[in-house]
């Protein structure tokens, strides 16, 4: 693995003094939230930086000790040299992690997307399962989700769900959720104990802050009608959901609430949210070549999991990962293992992918 200069660490730990500076001289507030988020992110980067910067300059003490005439000296200083030597590889690969480019998105909330595929009453029922370990998923990371709308199916779960989950860099860990996840059980209502497979698809959909998406009135067709939701007899008599179609592009949303106005906006919201999900695919297509080195494309047609009850065996395919704790994970208490696994091995190859171009 190539080193990172000092300078390198150097020019790291400059900016973040840049900003700590800042941070105290200024009063305006867009500017503190920007330089505030900023710190954050190079808090935990600058003191790696430190701790690097720190270890290559005691083990130049160190050895120049060593080569020294006081006998003494030279043994506390071989030994700090071996402690040094062992430390080092791993400061050097923690601190190459950190300085991978990131998702300019990571931090982003999200819209999440949980459709019932093959498999009928089954499919439906596991599309639930999903949301629940989502759901609960989100409450053990600090999230909050909130559901735009919900097709109940026929023997419970849902034929379609859409909610918006929002917290702290909730799309870089919820972006390799994307795909095709499968099931094979025994239904509850399979009398013969056979196994059947079934399949939800996940999309999960980056929703930044302040997407700078221009939407023009000649652009969409806003259509009225009346809300199919809960809300009594007032919804069934007035036409407040709206739909809102992009003429380009044929992406349609729709919002269902109370109030026409909100509705408008909410819609809104969702269309820059769709085409700026547009974009990104757009984006990733154009560069096919350094997707090869990261882990799934995102694709929600790729199958991305299998859930094998019987067995309480959960697989990822994208890194062959197999874990024999599908309640827990299904649960959304273990998650995060499969998440973490997931975004080690992203790391592992993109390290990899850059020691090739290096």
């Amino acid at each position: 693995m190539a080193s990172i200069s000092n300078s390198r660490l150097e020019q790291v730990i400059d900016r973040f003094e840049e900003v700590e500076a800042r941070m105290g001289a200024t009063s305006d507030t867009a500017e503190i939230i920007a330089l505030s988020k900023e710190h954050a992110d190079l808090k935990p980067v600058v003191e790696k930086a430190r701790d690097l910067l720190n270890s290559r300059n005691g083990l130049k003490e160190a050895q120049a000790l060593a080569a020294g005439s006081d006998k003494e000296m030279a043994e506390l200083a071989e030994m700090e040299i071996d402690e040094l030597k062992e430390k080092l590889p791993g400061l050097e690969q923690e601190m190459q992690i950190l300085l991978l480019p990131k998702d300019v998105d990571d931090a982003a909330d999200i819209v999440l997307e949980i459709r019932a595929g093959t498999g009928g009453d089954e499919a439906a029922i596991f599309a639930g399962d999903l949301f629940r370990m989502y759901s609960r998923y989100a409450q053990l990371m600090g999230w909050k989700v909130d559901v735009v709308d919900a097709s109940p199916g026929d023997a419970g779960g849902y034929k379609e769900i859409v909610a918006n989950v929002s917290g702290d860099g909730v799309f870089g860990h919820m972006k390799w959720e994307s795909g095709v996840h499968r099931v094979q059980r025994v239904p509850a209502t399979e009398t013969q104990g056979r196994i059947h497979t079934s399949a939800a698809t996940v999309a999960v959909l980056p929703a930044p802050e302040n997407i700078e998406i221009d939407v023009k009135p000649e652009d969409i067709r806003i259509d009225t009608m009346r809300s199919s939701g809960a809300g009594g007899q007032h919804v069934n008599t007035t036409d407040s959901a709206v739909r809102i179609t992009h003429l380009a592009t044929g992406i349609m949303v729709t919002s269902s609430e109370k109030s026409q106005h909100v509705n408008r906006e909410k819609a809104m919201e969702q269309l820059k949210i769709r085409l700026y999900e547009k974009q990104r695919a757009e984006a990733d297509a154009e560069r096919a070549e350094a997707r090869a080195s990261q882990i799934g494309s995102g694709d929600r047609s790729q199958k991305v999991r299998t859930y094998n009850y019987p067995e309480n065996r959960v697989t990822d395919h994208r890194i062959g990962l197999t874990l024999y704790s599908l309640d827990r994970i299904i649960s959304g208490d273990k998650l995060q293992d499969v998440v973490e696994a997931l975004i080690t091995e992203d790391q592992a190859r993109k390290l990899a992918a850059m020691e090739e171009a290096g």
